[in-house]
């Protein structure tokens, strides 16, 4: 019998005030989302330990908060901070992380580069230069990008080979758009999954698709193509909670993918989370 953990490598906790939750249609998920939620949701669903990561408060003291946490609760592997790409004392915020009491739990950082309205945002040298530095801090750069922008994150990756880039969402296809988002897709995030430092997180899908209507044979042909451009020691289960609580709760996001692939997938179910977020080295 086996003993590997089953991981969850895209989670957040957050309270009622982060402002962007006031957005029109989030009603849903308008409310406090803490521990005591998210282990009853890791219970019902199996899954042992979790990667917490920043949910857009936009200040290095939510990456301060989450490290205390993740030091309090033995479900949270790591964390995946926030940082912003263009602060002009990036040094000050990164030694902030490094010398935090549980800075070994800092596994990941990511920019709202999803918020930046220039899709080349991501290959400017000045971007680039803060992605260096930041690779000297952590192990992992989580992508959270739209479609048009992952040909940057690309040239970036490339730009970059020393850092660990982490595909957030599969670079959030237009599910809901059938074949016409496949196509867009697949044919952008191409020479992303030809880097050899980057890795994708099957995370996020069905907030891309149709809320309401949405089934597992909508996200199929997504899933399946993402298994040809990376494989699956290249892919991470994410359950995105409580994001995904707009379309599906936490339990049936789970089911979606293990009917999707046929069962639960070793490699996108725990191996690939273990060895990029580096979950048992703390």
């Amino acid at each position: 019998m086996s003993t590997r953990p089953v991981i969850d490598a895209h989670q957040h906790v957050w309270t009622a005030d982060y402002p962007w939750l006031a957005k029109p249609g989030y009603e849903a998920i308008h409310r406090d989302f803490g521990v005591a939620d998210l282990r009853a949701n890791l219970k019902a669903a199996g899954v042992d330990r979790t990667i917490l990561v920043e949910a857009d408060w936009g200040h290095p003291s939510e990456t301060v908060e989450f490290l205390h946490l993740a030091g309090a609760v033995p479900e949270v592997a790591g964390v995946v901070g926030y940082v912003d790409l263009l602060d002009p004392d990036l040094p000050t915020t990164l030694g902030r992380y490094t010398t935090h009491r549980h800075t070994r739990y800092l596994v990941g950082l990511r920019d709202q580069v999803q918020a930046r309205r220039d899709p080349d945002f991501l290959a400017r040298p000045e971007v680039v230069s803060a992605l260096r530095r930041i690779a000297g801090a952590v192990p992992t750069f989580d992508l959270i990008v739209r479609v048009d922008q992952l040909d940057a994150a690309a040239r970036a990756a490339a730009a970059v080979p020393e850092l660990q880039f982490v595909l957030d969402h599969l670079g959030k296809p237009q599910i809901r758009d059938g074949a016409a988002g496949l196509a867009a897709w697949r044919e952008a995030v191409g020479p992303l999954a030809k880097r050899p430092n980057v890795v994708a997180k099957l995370s996020g899908l069905v907030t891309e698709a149709d809320w309401e209507h949405w089934t597992p044979e909508d996200l199929r042909p997504f899933v399946q193509a993402a298994l040809e451009l990376f494989g699956p020691d290249r892919l991470m289960f994410g359950s995105d909670w409580p994001m995904c609580e707009l379309a599906a709760p936490y339990t049936r996001v789970k089911e979606a993918l293990i009917e999707i692939l046929g069962g639960e997938d070793p490699d996108v179910f725990s191996a690939t989370a273990q060895r990029i977020y580096r979950i048992g080295e703390q």
